[in-house]
């Protein structure tokens, strides 16, 4: 190894100038490729398609509908809808929303649609029709037929506000445009349906109510863009930091520059691999920046040190490039393989998460241990003399290498094993899956939340549903025993907590049935009459949702009151222990279609991969460590400080409410890969002094005056820089803020506290 870094330094600083154009034209080439990186926010990358649950809801997601659905709410802000300019509102939405593209026009639904049609009994039997009939004139008279119409559907709750203050236009996305082919772009769609359906109709007394996947994405893509001013604060903080800490021009701006230049080779990499930003891993970019400055601080200190030596620039910077390349190359080689194990979770915005931080955490290898030291070569480092210490004056190093005393140890391990206890015991209450209402992603005092929550509000159905699809052979709705199968599953979920309704077939089999008996609620049964049964049946067209073109497949719709985990979990649970008890070799209920489909599945996705995650994450970071310093010992010395800042980590998201979910659930695989730094270093420089006899409590010392400052400035500058995605307009990004924040300084604190403690038991002092 140490014969490999005499080849590649000699190599690199003899030809200095020519690695340096290398860089240049690298630069060069993938600037111009981040300039063409777009953002991707693809529907199917948000779910788990291998999941069982996913692989029914792809399956019937072309007869149902799937969950990447728009629910535009048109309400009269002034009293109720029964006016002219509301009904022209209302067909101006209809209308605009069916001609978007990538909009499913088949199951595209409001008062103007066709398949919006009342029934009503009669003398002789039934009558009906369109809602809205084809010579609709919104006079009073017109506006009264409707009102009747509106009543006689039954709609009121569903299409129409249950005050009469809205009106509802659903409708279903495609996964291709079909103009292009190309995967639809969900963040055009959300543009589309701010500026043609919100900024078009939106005016005096009538508000537009937008709702939905594509919505939600795109307003999360709009609150992302102040990442670009949180990404400013944190380069100017950052830069009055490593100022304060070098107090050089030239030794502050060349480490942030070399940061940067890793963050744009990210950015060109990823657009080289065809690959784009999602809303998630647009916050990637600042934590390369950030890793990148932290390892370039211990670069300019270890350069800093040498020349105050007596050292020239060019020799204290290949110095510094032989000290730093293998535990700054070991950090960073544990950094990238710990994000790569985020590949191990089947969801695609997850993945996408771990290909771009593995890639900006290998720039850094290049930029800032190779490009930072080769460019600190050409410049003039001003030789500060170092201060007389006085041998009678305790300095802070003092201070802290009492840490690895035995006496004191004991107390900071004691301490440790109690809030380990402590994290432990509570960590085990982390929920999974989301816990607030609303979407998860934003603010409830955001737009999007507020229209859910008055569509919410204002109709009788929940916008969390979620499809149960009963399989049987075909023609099977006309046979009672299935049917009464479907019906008893309804009625044992409809009275189960959590969810506010139901509808499927058979229940509309017996609202018809009631109707062929003049709706008398005594007729409201299934007949066991076949005859009688078909008769119930065959008015409820394919196109409803209730069943497919030869009644082989019938969804059960249970809209739940909210979309919490807690909710989820319980419902999903009994329908797994209904569905077990009326399964039979003929008729299968299979989880899971709509919204909090999606949600499950992901719920248990997440639950599944936390635990191999975590084992995967330790497992290679142990492995280096070992590698690295070929001592269990000081694996041991690395490792334990990690496991137990990353459990108090969960026992804080408990603490704040906080669920793991697609967005929390890397930030304990990257905190835990970018807290290994700090051990990595203090150790490097600690485990040198022991090999050369010195006591555990005096190499600890040599390290801290070697290491320390950097360590502790780089912890805090982490830190301060996140903190400040505590004033994101995205929930998501403060969640990450608050957990980073805390692994940041939590594991800065537990590599100069609790690592020297347990070295000093596991080192024997020498006599």
């Amino acid at each position: 190894m140490e014969s490999l870094i005499n080849v590649i330094e000699a190599t690199m600083f003899r030809k200095r100038i020519m690695v340096l154009v290398a860089f240049v034209l690298a630069s060069i080439f993938l600037v111009f490729q981040a300039s063409q990186i777009k953002l991707d926010a693809a529907f199917e990358k948000h779910i788990p398609l291998n999941h069982a649950y996913m692989k029914t809801y792809l399956e019937y997601r072309e007869n149902f509908g799937g969950a990447n659905n728009v629910l535009i709410s048109v309400c009269d802000t002034e009293g109720d809808i029964f006016n002219e300019s509301f009904f022209s509102a209302l067909k101006g939405v209809h209308d605009q929303l069916f001609f978007i593209p990538g909009v499913d026009r088949i199951q595209v639904k409001s008062l103007y649609s066709p398949s919006t049609r009342f029934v009503e009994i009669v003398e002789d039997g039934f009558a009906g029709g369109p809602v809205i009939p084809a010579n609709f004139q919104p006079d009073p008279q017109g506006l009264a037929v409707v009102k009747a119409n509106i009543e006689k559907a039954g709609i009121v709750g569903s299409i129409v506000a249950d005050d009469y203050s809205c009106a509802m236009v659903k409708a279903s996305l495609m996964d291709t445009d079909p103009q292009t082919g190309a995967r639809l772009d969900t963040l055009v769609i959300a543009e589309q349906l701010e500026q043609q359906i919100r900024g078009k109709f939106e005016k005096d007394n009538i508000s537009i109510h937008i709702i939905g996947f594509s919505k939600m994405v795109g307003d999360v893509a709009e609150g992302a863009k102040g990442v670009v001013a949180f990404f400013a604060i944190a380069i100017v903080i950052t830069t009055l930091m490593v100022f304060w800490f070098c107090r050089s021009i030239s030794l502050t701006l060349l480490p942030i520059a070399c940061s940067l230049v890793a963050v744009v080779w990210q950015l060109g990499m990823l657009s080289t691999l065809g690959f784009g930003l999602d809303p998630m891993s647009i916050l990637v970019p600042f934590l390369v920046f950030a890793i990148g400055v932290s390892h370039g601080v211990q670069m300019i200190n270890s350069v800093s040190k040498l020349v105050s030596k007596g050292a020239t620039s060019k020799e204290a910077a290949q110095m510094s490039f032989r000290l730093l390349l293998i535990p700054g190359g070991i950090a960073l080689l544990s950094d990238t393989v710990g994000f790569l194990t985020l590949l191990s979770i089947d969801i695609g915005i997850i993945r996408e998460l771990a290909i771009t931080a593995s890639l900006g955490v290998a720039m850094i290898i290049l930029t800032n241990l190779i490009l930072l030291p080769l460019l600190v070569s050409f410049i003039h480092v001003a030789k500060v003399e170092p201060k007389i210490a006085d041998k009678n004056k305790v300095t802070v190093w003092d201070v802290m290498s009492s840490f690895a005393t035995k006496r004191i140890a004991t107390v900071i391990l004691v301490i440790t094993a109690v809030l380990y206890v402590a994290g432990y015991y509570y960590s085990q209450d982390m929920k999974i899956g989301e816990l607030h209402a609303g979407a998860p992603s934003l603010h409830e005092t955001s737009r999007y939340n507020q229209d859910t929550f008055l569509i919410t509000d204002r109709y009788a159905i929940s916008v969390d549903y979620m499809s149960v699809i009963v399989e049987s052979p075909a023609d099977s709705c006309t046979f009672y025993e299935t049917m009464d199968l479907i019906d008893t599953f309804q009625w044992q979920m409809e009275n189960t907590a959590g969810v506010q309704s139901a509808i499927s077939l058979a229940s509309v089999a017996k609202i018809v049935n009631a109707g062929y008996n003049e709706g008398n609620a005594r007729w409201r049964v299934l007949s066991r009459n076949q005859q009688t049964l078909v008769q119930s049946i065959a008015r409820v067209p394919s196109t409803s949702g209730l069943l497919n073109s030869d009644c082989s497949v019938m969804p059960v719709i249970l809209f739940l009151e909210d979309h919490k985990a807690e909710t989820i979990n319980r419902v999903v649970d009994k329908v797994k222990v209904v569905a077990q008890a009326l399964e039979t070799d003929e008729v299968k209920f299979k989880l899971a279609s709509g919204p909090v489909g999606v949600m499950a599945a992901t719920n248990e996705a997440v639950a599944e991969a936390q635990t191999p995650m975590m084992l995967y994450v330790y497992g290679a970071v142990t492995l280096l460590c070992f590698i690295s310093f070929r001592s269990v010992r000081a694996t041991i010395v690395v490792i334990v400080p990690l496991y137990v800042v990353s459990t108090l980590a969960q026992w804080l998201m408990t603490a704040l409410d906080i669920g793991l979910t697609v967005s929390t659930l890397p930030v304990i695989a990257l905190g835990v890969g970018i807290g290994v730094d700090y051990g990595i270093y203090i150790l490097s420089t600690m485990s040198i002094k022991l090999r050369e006899g010195y006591q555990v409590q005096e190499a600890y010392l040599l390290a801290l005056k070697e290491r320390g400052s950097a360590v502790l400035i780089t912890g805090v500058t982490l830190a301060i820089g996140v903190s400040t995605w505590f004033w994101s307009d995205l929930k998501f990004q403060v969640d990450m803020g608050i957990l980073l924040t805390f692994m940041f300084l939590v594991n800065m604190i537990a590599a100069v506290l609790v690592l020297p403690a347990i070295a000093a038991f596991l080192w024997p002092n020498k006599k």
